[in-house]
């Protein structure tokens, strides 16, 4: 939202679009302060295997969590930021490199240069880049440098991590935001958005892998040395291990969501032989019993599951054993209980739920890992805002990832 009275505080907004469930966060920037302003989320419709099918469902959801949000907050959104995720996301290495022609200071036209060459790869088609993420400069065939501004050279070599998405997906997502009378100032990837507000920069530094566990998709991004070494979409997600329970209790999805949220645990073996749970009456039978601890296993299983593709993703980048800093869960699927405690030992490192930091004033009933991606992105969007103009047209689009 903007405002001609520079007296005014900036509103800044972020919308998740999860399959499962649509969150908005309104916060307020008064200078280099954010403070929570609104939130507002509804059940998810439109959605199946983390694709868009009905675009109005989706629109109509987005419509009325920004709704939500802009009544608790007494403002009116003009733009957001988006999350973007799902199974046709991917992340590759790409790297250029530039001449200078003499010896001289590198300039930011210099790194833009760099950035777009970079950025200038051959992608398969219906692909688009979603986010270029640096990973380190080389000045004169020199490695190691994180910013390469002012610094002497004549030559300038830059790594990134390139995040692609599917082209289609991605317009179809701007497309039903922008049918809620409203415009897009970024989109960015979830996983990245759930990490912006719940790690510290100096976590990443030492390694760490954020989780994204959502409905349809599981969303990770790897960092190391404050760099961006993979991002990637696994697809086994919460809605596994709910048609795990549903399948061997034969009932309804939505019965065994019900018992997954109640009495579901990762860890099987903190659940007594003699729990037994009643499970609802179907189709007029007699209503049964059913073993907390079976039905525990099967979660202990998927979990497993899970966190052994975690770890693969982990050894493409030779990360399986340097997370110092460990791992952090996200989204709906992390708030399983027990569910850490199957990440610690698949992963063999320290591992927390990635809580929302950052945003003053931030209500104790959001304190749970499933509003960290709108969270993240509300925080983005600050970020984006705080900017002036000036700044904003000098440095440029691809120049504003270098912090």
């Amino acid at each position: 939202m903007k405002t001609t009275n520079s007296n005014k505080p900036i509103y800044t907004a972020g919308l998740d679009l999860g399959s499962s469930a649509t969150r908005c966060i309104i916060a307020r920037l008064d200078g280099a302060r954010l403070h929570f302003a609104g939130a507002g989320a509804v059940n998810s419709s439109g959605w199946q295997k983390s694709r868009v099918v009905d675009r109005q469902a989706v629109t109509s959801c987005a419509l009325r969590a920004v709704q939500m949000a802009e009544a608790e907050a007494g403002v009116q959104l003009e733009s957001l930021v988006v999350g973007c995720g799902g199974l046709t996301v991917r992340g590759a290495n790409t790297r250029s490199r530039t001449e200078t022609g003499r010896p001289r200071e590198i300039e930011q036209r210099d790194v833009n240069r760099a950035f777009e060459r970079a950025a200038r790869v051959q992608l398969q088609d219906d692909r688009m880049i979603l986010q270029l993420c640096p990973q380190e400069f080389a000045l004169d065939d020199r490695p190691g440098f994180r910013d390469p501004r002012r610094m002497i050279a004549s030559s300038l070599e830059v790594n990134a991590h390139l995040i692609t998405i599917s082209a289609m997906e991605h317009n179809t997502i701007v497309d039903a935001v922008n049918h809620a009378h409203l415009s897009v100032d970024e989109t960015i990837f979830e996983a990245v958005a759930g990490c912006f507000a719940s790690v510290l920069p100096e976590e990443r530094r030492e390694g760490l892998v954020l989780v994204d566990i959502g409905s349809q998709s599981t969303q990770l991004v790897i960092y190391y040395g404050d760099a961006t070494q993979l991002a990637s979409t696994i697809p086994v997600a919460g809605d596994h291990f709910t048609r795990d329970v549903a399948h061997y209790l034969r009932v309804a999805y939505q019965d065994a969501e019900a018992i997954k949220e109640q009495f579901g645990n990762a860890i099987s073996r903190t659940t007594a032989e003699n729990s037994f749970i009643e499970l609802p009456s179907v189709n007029g039978r007699d209503p049964r019993d059913a073993s907390r601890r079976v039905i525990n296993e099967i979660l202990e299983a998927r979990a497993e599951e899970l966190f052994r593709l975690v770890k693969l993703e982990l050894a493409r980048v030779g990360m399986d054993r340097a997370l110092t800093s460990g791992a952090v869960l996200t989204g709906g699927g992390a708030m399983l209980p027990g569910i850490c405690d199957v990440a610690e030992r698949v992963l063999n490192c320290p591992v927390r739920l990635g809580l929302p930091v950052g945003l003053m004033d931030w209500p104790e009933d959001l304190d749970t890992p499933d509003w960290s991606v709108a969270a993240g992105l509300a925080m983005y969007s600050a970020r984006l805002h705080s900017l002036v103009d000036l700044e904003r047209q000098s440095i440029g689009l691809l120049g504003r990832i270098l912090r």
